[in-house]
């Protein structure tokens, strides 16, 4: 048997096995799914949040800013059409990328800048020559200051790569104490239908593999910034 036959013959073998879905691993080296709700024994072991909403948002925003995202709050939706107004003239945006959302429509039609959308197929090139991004989330998490994304939530899987500056639109109900508290979100959000991609985006793109020197943007995005509203 050549290598080759060996390496198809362990992926056959394992193609056999249903995966985990997200959130339901067996801790113990089972590949099946644990029996009921992780949650519990998650939180144990994971860093404590604050019950409350406002502790919460503390939370969130420290952790994030820790992370190098800016986080921005907006009264209302003419105040976040201001904010990134107030982003797009101090960077110089000529041109965006965005999918129809309920926050992303408006706020990004207050711009007057060319728009790239991607709900209908967009050209790769093109998106590239974007200055920023501007989607929606599933859910914002308190206790590592992450974005939570879905394909179908963020409109497709390049917005939040492809252009150097991620911009996320989120409401405040939107924010989640934990991880575990995420997971059973897309649980409850897409029951057996889970999206193709699903992401947790924990500051902007970054590598410290060269003399352990930080450099952002290696990867995606060199900025990220979270507005709430």
């Amino acid at each position: 048997m050549t290598e080759r036959e060996k390496i198809l013959g362990r992926i056959r073998e394992a193609l056999q096995v249903e995966a985990p879905r997200p959130g339901q691993h067996q801790s113990h080296g089972s590949l099946r799914p644990a029996a009921g709700a992780p949650a519990a024994q998650a939180r144990a072991w994971l860093p404590p949040v604050g019950e409350s909403a406002a502790d919460q948002l503390t939370a969130f925003r420290t952790n994030a800013m820790n992370l190098k995202a800016a986080v921005h709050e907006a009264a209302n939706l003419d105040a976040l059409a201001g904010l990134l107004r107030a982003l797009a003239a101090e960077e110089g945006w000529k041109k965006i990328a965005t999918h129809q959302g309920c926050l992303t429509g408006d706020a990004c039609g207050a711009l007057g800048l060319p728009v790239l959308q991607t709900d209908g197929g967009y050209d790769v090139h093109s998106m590239e020559q974007c200055d920023a991004a501007i989607t929606e989330c599933d859910a914002l998490v308190a206790q590592t200051g992450s974005v939570l994304v879905t394909n179908r939530s963020a409109g497709g899987r390049a917005l939040s790569v492809l252009p150097p500056h991620h911009v996320v639109l989120a409401r405040r109900e939107q924010l989640l104490r934990d991880l575990p508290a995420a997971f059973q979100l897309l649980r409850q959000k897409y029951g057996a239908n889970y999206p193709s991609m699903i992401s947790f985006i924990t500051g902007p793109s970054r590598t410290g593999d060269i003399e352990r020197i930080l450099v952002l943007g290696a990867h995606g995005p060199k900025k990220l910034t979270i507005c709430l509203v």
